[in-house]
């Protein structure tokens, strides 16, 4: 069943209608204070490569390095000069000028930490209420997408809750709407029609006993009053059912994007076409998994990094040419922006250990070096930014961070990085320390 989070269970009870799921003031002002777009908003689709892709294998290959360094595989000549990638990737070779390589990324923590990645700071356990909200978050707070769609959607856990700051001070009602599973609860439960449901709005207005002044600090009753409008409008909308479900494309099309996570891309197209500003989703986590020594690999690859990658990467780059080229042909890629990325690199050096547990023939964790691959949204496609050293060790010259990544994605949407949102205490916070963008790509 399609659900809100833990969160947003506590509120709303899409599929029963009860007085339980609905029992909320204001419900009828809320939906009329959210008009619908009038005209196409930009929007983001985020794809996270949980585990930390190797750079040297994919985006940034050093075919000149020693076989200790550059590996097992060979890179291959795009369509653009200079944006040589590895050869389990052949699709991407045919749009590389629909897309935008940086290979100077730069990250910080030695450790699994998408936090930096999502939000641009650390995960709470270490920032405690100083934690930043999620790039998702904000452009929900900033700015809001149709009314009968959330505006920030994650659609499966790692993308929406594990390892992420969430909302942080931002409050419970920008969280991500976790869309996993199936879609059952966006309907009306058999015997409810239109006229009973409006019904039990007019009927739930009249009990109206709780007041603004009674909500708590972090806005649980107001985040609830949302919630609750969403999911009625979500209910009453078959265009919001429709955006959910990959089963109304062509049989064809669902085959372009591949199986399993790879239609997570093709879910991600279907809601950004229907007005959802954010879309975060994880790509080669869990389906289908790579497996050394009986334990699953993700982009993780400490171990049997050569064979999960030619496991791996074919995979990536049927989904990703197939989202891209899917934008371009139905017109949206001016008006989406695509990140695909992890939260960090590997090792130059093949079986190279900084602590981690790498084997002979894996790669084990680098966030001195990475990639980031960019496309859509009005940027500057076709060219490659930046470049690490020889051996793909550090970034030549100054490097740039997930900071600067986000920078750009706000400055895809409209959202100026050097605004303020006041935190618990109202003090006013920076979206970003660092707010310059990737210029070569603006």
């Amino acid at each position: 069943m399609l659900t809100f989070g833990s969160s947003r269970r506590d509120f709303v009870r899409v599929g029963g209608l009860g007085l339980a799921g609905l029992a909320l003031p204001d419900l009828l002002r809320l939906r009329a204070a959210q008009p619908a777009p009038q005209t196409r908003e930009k929007a983001v689709i985020f794809v996270y490569l949980f585990g930390g892709p190797s750079h040297i294998d994919t985006y940034d290959m050093k075919p000149d390095a020693p076989v200790e360094y550059r590996g097992e595989f060979k890179p291959v000549r795009t369509n653009v000069p200079g944006f040589d990638i590895c050869e389990l990737m052949p699709l991407q070779t045919k749009i590389a000028d629909k897309l935008a390589l940086v290979r100077n990324l730069k990250f910080d923590p030695n450790f699994h930490d998408p936090v930096e990645l999502f939000s641009g700071f650390r995960k709470p356990t270490e920032a405690g209420r100083a934690a930043r909200p999620d790039f998702g978050s904000v452009v929900s707070k900033l700015r809001r997408g149709a009314r009968d769609l959330p505006p920030y959607v994650a659609l499966d856990k790692t993308a929406g809750d594990e390892f992420r700051n969430g909302p942080a001070y931002l409050g419970v009602s920008h969280k991500a709407f976790l869309a996993t599973g199936k879609l059952e609860g966006l309907a009306l439960p058999r015997g409810v029609t239109p006229e009973r449901l409006d019904d039990r709005t007019t009927l739930l207005h009249q009990f109206d006993g709780l007041r603004r002044e009674t909500d708590t600090a972090s806005g649980d009753l107001a985040a609830s009053d949302q919630f609750t409008a969403l999911a009625l409008n979500m209910i009453l909308s078959p265009r919001v059912r429709d955006a959910f479900d990959v089963e109304k494309e062509s049989t064809k099309t669902r085959e372009t994007y591949g199986t399993g996570e790879a239609l997570r891309l093709l879910r991600a197209r279907r809601l950004v076409e229907a007005g959802v500003p954010v879309v975060t989703l994880t790509f080669g986590k869990d389906v289908p998994p790579c497996v050394v020594g009986g334990i699953a690999q993700s982009w993780d690859t400490h171990a049997g990094n050569f064979n999960c990658l030619r496991h791996l990467l074919p995979r990536l780059d049927k989904a990703v040419h197939a989202l891209v080229t899917d934008l371009h042909d139905r017109g949206l890629d001016k008006d989406v922006a695509v990140y695909v990325g992890g939260e960090m690199g590997r090792t130059p050096k093949v079986g190279q250990s900084t602590g981690n547990g790498a084997r002979a023939d894996g790669r084990d964790h680098w966030p001195r070096a990475g990639f980031g691959l960019f496309a859509g949204g009005g940027l500057e496609m076709g060219q490659v930014v930046g470049a690490t050293d020889r051996l793909g060790a550090a970034p030549a010259g100054k490097p740039y961070t997930p900071q600067n990544t986000l920078a750009t994605l706000y400055n895809v949407l409209s959202i100026d990085p050097t605004t303020t949102l006041p935190d618990y205490s109202g003090r006013p916070m920076y979206l970003l320390d660092d707010p310059e963008p990737i210029k070569e790509l603006l």
